[in-house]
């Protein structure tokens, strides 16, 4: 059976700031997880993975506002926890959507952590923005008495950063590989996994930090062997000269005009840069085909008739 591993955006959980709560965010899924059922009933054993970057800052949030009562919640533990409940969401999605149409078909989620290097260059210059905007005297006390790297958003006040290492190894792949061979659907390394470091005694520690969940994604996809890698966006193809008035929508790609237009500029850091990247290490590492498209045109482009397929 052929496989496909599948990158859903945090974003893509969450339509608008009008529809952020819980029961609005599975409503979402929802919709996403039919379009990927009708991948499985073409024949595809599907190996799915998700964002989680706007979950996190609402525990965060909700850590800021327990301050004084409650203990906050390390980074860490705020990957893991949204893991379970996304997790669970999309497991539940799925078997009732194979329910409807009659499909036998088991669902888990694993529990993902990712080891990075605790040398990695990233945690020297710390990046990723997390949590809500402070002022400068709680900024200060956050840097004396806890080491937070604090940067500050031009009038918009002081923010938490942390790094955002490149995933070396998936800790759980021997259990994943596993699960899809006995033709389990797996939900795995969420939000990019939870970024753990090994000591000196070899025993793994959770760190302070944010892998990018495409990257992540397109390791794991490399380590099972994935027939193609999708990556899900909030458009349905990737476009050059975005937003200017020659911009153009690409169909197909090779590796080389991806790299091309990358160093360009054509593609963002914060935006379609990451996704970019991580189909060229996907194809680097022995893949052989990206597809880049939104949610809603997953079944569709999987069948070749939409989204932006990159080759070698």
């Amino acid at each position: 059976m052929k496989k496909a591993v599948i990158a859903v955006g945090g974003n893509s959980l969450i339509k608008d700031k009008d529809h952020q709560s819980v029961p609005d965010q599975y409503k979402a899924i929802c919709e996403t997880v039919r379009h990927v059922v009708g991948m499985i009933e073409n024949g595809y054993n599907v190996i799915m993975t998700h964002g989680n970057g706007p979950q996190v800052g609402f525990i965060l949030r909700r850590s800021e506002i327990a301050r004084g009562e409650l203990h906050e919640v390390p980074l860490d533990s705020c990957g893991a926890d949204t893991q379970g409940a996304i997790g669970y969401q999309i497991q539940q999605a799925f078997h009732n959507e194979f329910k409807k149409r009659g499909i036998k078909k088991n669902v888990v989620t694993v529990v993902t952590q990712v080891l990075v290097d605790k040398n990695d260059d990233a945690f020297k210059k710390p990046t990723k923005p997390i949590g809500s905007f402070m002022a400068k005297e709680e900024a200060d006390k956050k840097v004396k008495e806890e080491g937070w790297n604090i940067k500050e958003d031009a009038g918009r006040g002081y923010r938490r950063v942390v790094a955002s290492p490149m995933p070396k190894d998936i800790v759980e792949i021997d259990a994943i590989k596993k699960l899809i061979d006995s033709d389990f659907i797996v939900i795995a390394v969420g939000g990019g996994g939870i970024p753990v470091i090994e000591t000196d005694g070899g025993e793994l520690k959770g760190t302070a930090a944010v892998i990018d969940k495409d990257f992540a994604s397109a390791l794991l996809a490399s380590e099972v062997k994935a027939d193609i890698f999708m990556i899900t966006t909030g458009v349905e193809k990737v476009c050059i000269n975005y937003n200017k008035p020659d911009q153009k929508t690409v169909d197909k790609m090779t590796m080389a005009e991806a790299e091309k237009y990358l160093a360009e500029g054509q593609f963002p850091a914060g935006s379609m840069g990451p996704k970019i990247q991580a189909a060229i290490m996907f194809l680097k590492n022995g893949g052989e085909k990206v597809i880049i498209t939104s949610p809603e045109f997953v079944e569709k482009a999987i069948n070749g008739k939409t989204g932006t397929v990159i080759t070698k």
